[in-house]
């Protein structure tokens, strides 16, 4: 096919990282983003160019954008973290040949040429050709969310205790980590921040859903984890909930930080605990996790996110798909619903 010369995207504004945290909410795509024009990127040797159908957001997106995720801005580069589309064109490694023609859910974190535009860049070997019975909506946001649950799931099963807690339990990866959880015989403590959103948890296979802002929260915590005695701990919120429950949490206990919901401060109430409880604080990051993990591993979870979404214990909860052209007005109002997950679409 004949490659146009620019295309349309979403461009970030800015370079490098912000020098103050403006907040996990995006207020307005204004001050980071705006659409434009640029040349359609070339494809290096282990690379392959895509022509997108669906890019997805997801709350690392709007970190990046607003300046606040592990890793620079570089200002005029179209945005966003992953996709779906068809392979168009690609370098000259025998992987990236191999995928032309075909549909793949695409990371963009390595070659810097994001998703929410016409075409991206993606290498070779961090793509994912998806199966016909996948949708594109589950493809699109096959990446970042899925094989994050799964990895991180790995690390639950590895612990060997059936008990495990969760924060921001109504995100989309909180539910497939859930979903998964479920079909294993585990038991998710799952935190969230709104009563209408208990019994949608439940449904889907949490032990316990537990409400931070209700009354008599902390009581209510400590009974669950006496009684379920939960050593892992998957946190994306920080802040003074997740060091609350971090303390309240029995010997030998680790909590894994995978995001920051919550500006504030996070400051441990007890530093005692990780001398002579053998507590540890660590980090989990897809990128990494890709990157060290073995390779029959990474395999099989690739293989089983595609099943889930293709079988239908899978599916990815749609708010909006929104037109590239419509992006920077309505994206910040269909982010703020609740419980789904808003797309942009090339125009």
């Amino acid at each position: 096919m004949t490659l146009p010369a620019e295309m349309n995207a979403l461009l970030l504004k800015n370079d490098g990282y912000a020098s103050q945290h403006s907040g996990t909410v995006l207020e307005a795509m204004e001050p980071y983003v705006e659409r434009g024009r640029i040349g359609v990127p070339q494809p290096g040797e282990s690379q392959v160019l895509v022509k997108v159908r669906l890019a997805s957001i997801n709350p690392s997106d709007v970190m990046f954008i607003k300046g606040l995720y592990g890793q620079p801005r570089r200002q005029g580069q179209p945005a966003g973290f992953e996709g779906v589309g068809e392979v168009v064109t690609a370098g000259s490694s025998e992987a990236a040949q191999k995928l032309v023609g075909k549909r793949v859910a695409f990371p963009t974190g390595l070659s810097g040429w994001g998703s929410w535009a016409e075409y991206a860049v993606a290498e070779a070997a961090a793509c994912i050709p998806v199966i016909d019975s996948v949708r594109d909506e589950d493809a699109a946001a096959m990446i970042v969310n899925p094989l994050t649950a799964l990895a991180m799931f790995g690390l639950v099963e590895d612990e060997g205790e059936k008990a495990f807690i969760l924060t921001a339990g109504a995100s989309q990866l909180s539910k497939l980590i859930i979903g998964v959880a479920r079909d294993a015989g585990f038991r998710p403590i799952v935190i969230v921040r709104r009563d209408e959103q208990v019994g949608m948890l439940e449904k889907l296979g949490a032990a316990h859903v537990l409400n931070a802002d209700a009354p008599g929260f902390e009581e209510k915590l400590g009974e669950v984890l006496r009684a379920e005695k939960p050593r892992i701990f998957l946190d994306a919120v920080t802040g003074p909930l997740a060091a609350t429950i971090f303390a309240a949490m029995p010997k030998r206990s680790r909590w894994i930080v995978y995001g920051r919901l919550d500006p504030a401060e996070t400051v441990i109430p007890e530093p005692g605990q990780l001398i002579f409880m053998h507590k540890r604080i660590e980090g989990f990051w897809l990128t990494e996790w890709l990157r060290t993990a073995p390779a029959e591993r990474r395999m099989h979870v690739v293989m089983e996110a595609q099943k889930r979404f293709a079988d239908g214990r899978w599916a990815t909860d749609v708010t909006a798909v929104v037109p590239l052209s419509e992006a920077v007005s309505r994206v910040p109002g269909e982010l703020a619903k609740l419980n789904g997950k808003v797309f942009i679409s090339p125009d």
